[in-house]
């Protein structure tokens, strides 16, 4: 009956709640223009401050600006075979509807100056109205393990309000300085400082069961109170407590009533023949009752072992109550409202190589950010938020290499490769408990934009991401999924000085799912097939202006 405690697994979202294109951290899509194009990795207009800091030695001198949002909507669908479950089919909404991005830039000769500020992870909302199976197994357990012939209360429904919400961001605050060495060759190096902060709010309320008394529960009053009808799961526990602690009491001092006969000698007398140790007939007869009852054989029992029996019994029942008291504290209601705050830094450098006037091959390296969060915790029902209990969330290194080419003065096709340095950042699903990450995580990018007119221009792009996370890593709360995303939208160029960009992207995952083992194999169930999916959309609007 220990399986029955709860423990609401509110950690597993201490990854951000929304991730799209990059790693299992990071955010890659940080510009309209990515948007709407998907490779960026070689750009030479403003949002290179983030993807090709060196070569905003490109830029026409002056000062730069760049305004962009992006509202994002992701459905997470997670399914588990447990067959317990009512359903087995969780939903989490994931919302992001302001998402912005901010570059400024300073061109003067071969120099240039960068700021930009970001949400380079996390940077929305995960809502799950109805829990997820970590949350509902548990519970959903209850009326099989109860109905088991150990415990012969025969229950076959359960209920329970179950919700969670998460969100995250992880705000970057990038400075970068960028040299021309050449007109062929460019230099960069900078750092971004990451204040991520992390909320959870949620509660597993109002547990309910049906649980239906079986006769050899002499109490009438419960025999009433739970003769099949639906009821608080905490209450019930308490009250099968009590019941249990009261019985395990008389057991006890039946046992001590035979004390005084076997101090007198009759211990060695069978209990058949009590009355000769001083016993009524009427007590012999209750005695052989009891056991009988309770599943023993009085037949040749002596007085002594009567008395054993009855101390072995009230032990039993008493452990029997201190466990339905564990499930009255674990069944009632739980609320965790916490918070999650740290602060890194990431060096960046980078390299910009123009090779004649249609070829430009961008590199750059961010360095991993060593990350500590700390909890902030107002409200946990669970013990899982100690407040300021810190734990390690690295972002990994990546490294990304962009070409651009320029086919015609009116066409130019990009493409890039970003490889994330995973399995050498320390993730931790709780302090000191580092999440298991088999390999790291590559994306391959194509893209293009065409100039239908001086003013107007259209693009496209697509995405490969392939994860490399291994089984280890999934989890209902936590995982990562290899994907494609095609992107598409076009600019406008308003003015000698402003283009507004506008775009679209959609995310195709490829499902993925692992066999969990579960402890419940006294009612049948040892594994069970957990699946998860996504969906994703993004709209997109920026401004670019210079000074």
């Amino acid at each position: 009956m220990k399986r029955l405690l709860i423990a609401l697994l509110f950690t597993g979202l201490m990854c951000p709640a929304v991730v799209l294109a990059g790693g299992i951290v990071t955010n890659s899509n940080q510009s309209a223009s990515y948007v709407r194009m998907l490779a960026r990795d070689a750009s030479t207009s403003i949002d290179a401050v983030y993807y090709n800091p060196a070569g905003l030695t490109k830029l026409a001198d002056g000062f730069h600006l760049s305004l962009s949002n992006q509202s994002i909507f992701q459905k997470k669908t997670i399914e588990n075979k447990f067959s317990k479950l009512k359903d087995g089919k969780y939903i989490g909404d994931v919302a992001a509807p302001l998402f912005p991005d901010v570059y400024a830039v300073y061109k003067k000769g071969k120099f240039a100056f960068g700021f930009g500020l970001t949400p380079n992870a996390g940077g929305g909302s995960a809502k799950y109205n109805t829990g997820l199976p970590s949350f509902e197994i548990p519970v959903s357990a209850i009326p099989a393990t109860l109905s088991l012939p150990a415990n012969g209360i025969t229950t076959t429904d359960y209920s329970a309000d179950i919700n969670f919400e998460g969100t995250s961001v992880f705000w970057g605050a990038q400075v970068n300085a960028s040299y021309a060495v050449t007109d062929m060759l460019s230099l960069s190096a900078g750092v971004r400082m990451i204040y991520a902060k992390n909320t959870y709010s949620g509660y597993l309320k109002n547990i309910m069961i049906n649980p239906d008394l079986p006769v050899s529960i002499t109490d009438a009053g419960l025999q009433a109170k739970y003769a099949g009808t639906m009821v608080p799961a905490t209450e019930f526990f308490s009250d099968m407590s009590t019941y249990l602690g009261g019985v395990s009491t008389q057991l006890a001092n039946t046992a001590v009533s035979l004390q005084p006969v076997i101090d007198g000698g009759g211990g060695s007398v069978l209990l058949s023949n009590g009355t000769a140790a001083g016993l009524s007939a009427l007590q012999v007869a209750t005695l052989q009752g009891t056991i009988t009852a309770l599943g023993g054989n009085p037949a040749g029992m002596t007085i002594a072992q009567t008395q054993g029996f009855f101390s072995g019994a009230s032990a039993t029942y008493g452990a029997k109550s201190d466990a339905m008291a564990a499930n009255s504290v674990a069944t009632a209601d739980k609320e965790v409202d916490a918070e999650q705050n740290g602060t890194g830094y990431t060096p960046i450098l980078g390299a910009n190589l123009t090779i004649g006037e249609k070829l430009n091959i961008a590199f750059k390296y961010e360095f991993k950010t060593k990350l500590t969060l700390t909890n902030k915790t107002k409200v946990d029902g669970t013990g899982l938020f100690t407040d300021g209990a810190k734990f390690r969330s690295d972002i990994p290194a990546i490294l990304s290499v962009g070409i651009g080419y320029k086919v015609t003065p009116q066409m130019r096709l990009s493409t890039g490769m970003h490889y994330y340095f995973d399995k050498d950042a320390t993730i931790e699903s709780a302090p000191g408990v580092k999440k298991k990450i088999d390999g790291n995580l590559y994306e391959i990018a194509l893209g293009g934009e065409y100039d239908i007119t001086d003013k107007v221009l259209i693009s496209a792009g697509y995405l490969y991401a392939k994860t490399g996370v291994g089984q280890g890593y999934q989890t209902d709360l936590s995982h990562s999924l290899t994907s494609s995303t095609v992107g598409f939208g076009g600019a406008f160029k308003a003015t000698e000085k402003m283009q507004v960009n506008l775009g679209m992207l959609y995310t195709m995952y490829t499902s993925d799912s692992k066999n969990i083992n579960y402890s419940y194999s006294d009612i049948g169930i040892t594994s069970a097939k957990e699946s998860y999916n996504r969906t994703n959309i993004v709209f997109s609007i920026g401004v670019d202006y210079n000074f």
